[in-house]
């Protein structure tokens, strides 16, 4: 029903997953850290098809977003280099916007989920409002980001 940063304290592992309700975001460490996976209502059988490692760790409520989405995308670290600003999902940021990467953004409106493929492929990055300087420093050393959706699901 809310965020979790350790769920060892109530389970040993955890390998599938039932959301009654809302929608999460489950990671394969505790702490919010590690591989990220977007869930919402339905039942996950197995923690491989998030792409988890071992178990899901630690799981991250995300809360109901009305209103404008609104993020700047930077090409280099520290809001430096190219920048762009996206209001609606983008399959394709290189393709795009023709940059190489995008390592830093700054979230001002909405929930949104970050892929290091194109097509919303790969592993996945949520991000709520607020500013990244670097995804290095976030876990995501030499991944490329390549398309972000915005998270507009019924919670």
């Amino acid at each position: 029903m809310s965020d979790c940063a350790d769920m060892t304290s109530y389970l040993s592992k955890c390998h599938s997953c039932r959301v009654e309700s809302g929608c999460f975001v489950v990671y394969d460490r505790s702490s919010y850290m590690g591989n990220q996976f977007f869930v919402k209502r339905g039942e996950y059988s197995d923690h491989m098809t998030f792409g988890m490692s071992d178990s899901v760790r630690s799981c991250r409520l995300i809360p109901q977003h009305r209103g404008s989405y609104t993020m700047r995308i930077y090409e280099k670290e520290n809001f430096q280099g190219q920048s762009h600003e996206l209001m609606d999902d983008c399959d394709n940021i290189q393709e795009r916007y023709r940059m190489s990467d995008s390592q830093s953004c700054n979230v001002m409106d909405g929930h949104w989920l970050m892929y290091e493929q194109p097509q919303f492929r790969g592993k996945q990055m949520y991000l709520r409002p607020g500013e990244y300087r670097s995804m290095r420093e976030m876990g995501f050393s030499g991944m490329r980001l390549n398309s972000v959706r915005r998270i507009m699901d019924s919670c």
